[in-house]
């Protein structure tokens, strides 16, 4: 499935981020940081992912009205949604 450049450009840059702070709540493990701020960071880091997951779907929908041959499955990317819930 492709997806226009802007959306996998934003996309990259948010995982690209995610990515950084993964390696923070590795870090936290490592120094033996609190429990609790652990936990919170992994909060974050799940809620980014399903930003990112959102922004996906939502830019291949946007896609998908304004240019109704652009390859994108409807049926796929309503799949994909409601493998997110």
């Amino acid at each position: 499935m492709q997806f226009p450049d802007e959306v996998s450009a934003d996309v990259t840059n948010r995982l690209r981020r995610l990515e950084g702070q993964i390696r923070g709540v590795q870090r936290m493990i490592d120094d033996g940081e609190d429990c609790h701020a652990v936990i919170t960071q992994l909060s974050a880091c799940k809620s980014a992912l399903d930003r990112v997951s959102y922004r996906l779907i939502a830019g291949g929908m946007r896609h998908c009205a304004t240019q109704p041959d652009g390859g994108i499955d409807v049926e796929e990317l309503e799949r994909l949604f409601v493998k997110l819930g």
